[in-house]
C-alpha cells in the first residue's frame, strides 16, 4: 500500500475512533443529528473525504444513519446493538423473541451468581419502576425497567452475554415502551417481583422460569393486539 494511503487510512481510522466516542458517551444522543460535514472538517481538523469515508463507516455498522436532504442521525451507541436493529428493525415480536433466550439465561445466572449488592440495585430499581408506574409516569418507568433487566443480566456476572445484551438497549428501550404505553392505565405492570425473590433465593431454575413467564405474557400481548 502507498505510504500516502497508509496514512489517509490511519487518519481515518482515527476519526471513526472520535465520532465512535461522541456517540457512547453520549454527547450526540440517539435520534438525534450529528454536526454537518463542514462542522466536522473544522473541528476535526481533516479533510471532506476523511469525514465522509468515516461517517459512511459508521453508517454500515449501523451507528449512524444517513438521511439524503436532512443530515446524519445517531442510529446506535454500538456496533451490536447497531447490527441488531438492523436485524430485529420496529417488529417487536422478533425483538422480545431476541429477548427471551439472553432474558432467561441471564436470570438464571444472576440467582447462581449475584452478589448482595446486585440484589440491593435491583431491588432500588424495582421500587422505582413500580413508582413510576403508580405515577403514570411513562418516561420514567420505561428508563426504570430497561435499567431492571440490563442489571438482572449484569447480576450473573458473564461479560459476553452482558455486551450482548447491552448491545439490545436501544430495542430493549422501544419494545418496554411499545408493550406498555397502552396498558399504563392498569392498576399493576407485568410483575417482576416473583423475579427478585428467585434471585434472592438463589434459586436458578425458579428465576429462569419468572424471566421466561413475564416475556412470554409480552409476547402473547403482542400477538393479540396485532391479531
Amino acid at each position: 500500500m502507498p505510504l500516502a494511503a497508509t496514512r489517509r487510512s490511519g487518519l481515518v481510522d482515527q476519526v471513526i475512533g472520535q465520532l465512535r466516542d461522541a456517540i457512547r458517551t453520549g454527547e450526540w444522543p440517539v435520534g438525534e443529528r450529528i454536526p454537518t460535514e463542514a462542522e466536522l472538517v473544522a473541528g476535526l481538523g481533516v479533510g471532506r473525504n476523511t469525514v465522509r469515508e468515516a461517517v459512511r463507516a459508521l453508517a454500515h455498522s449501523g451507528l449512524l444513519e444517513v438521511r439524503q436532504g436532512d443530515g446524519t442521525y445517531v442510529r446506535a451507541t454500538s456496533e451490536v446493538s447497531g447490527a441488531i436493529r438492523r436485524l430485529a428493525g420496529s417488529e417487536l415480536r422478533e425483538v422480545l423473541q431476541v429477548r427471551k433466550p439472553l432474558e432467561v439465561e441471564g436470570a438464571r445466572l444472576a440467582a447462581a451468581h449475584r452478589t448482595d449488592e446486585d440484589l440491593s440495585r435491583l431491588r432500588a430499581l424495582l421500587d422505582e419502576r413500580d413508582r413510576a408506574w403508580a405515577a403514570q409516569d411513562l418516561q420514567e418507568f420505561v428508563r426504570a425497567d430497561a435499567e431492571f433487566h440490563l442489571m438482572t443480566v449484569q447480576a450473573g456476572h458473564n461479560t459476553l452475554l452482558t455486551e450482548l445484551y447491552r448491545g439490545l438497549t436501544e430495542v430493549v428501550i422501544a419494545s418496554v415502551a411499545a408493550t406498555s404505553r397502552s396498558h399504563l392505565s392498569h392498576a399493576e405492570p407485568i410483575g417482576h417481583h416473583g423475579l427478585v425473590e428467585a434471585i434472592a433465593a438463589q434459586d436458578p431454575e425458579r428465576a429462569a422460569a419468572e424471566a421466561c413467564g413475564f416475556l412470554n405474557q409480552l409476547l402473547a400481548r403482542t400477538d393479540d393486539e396485532l391479531g
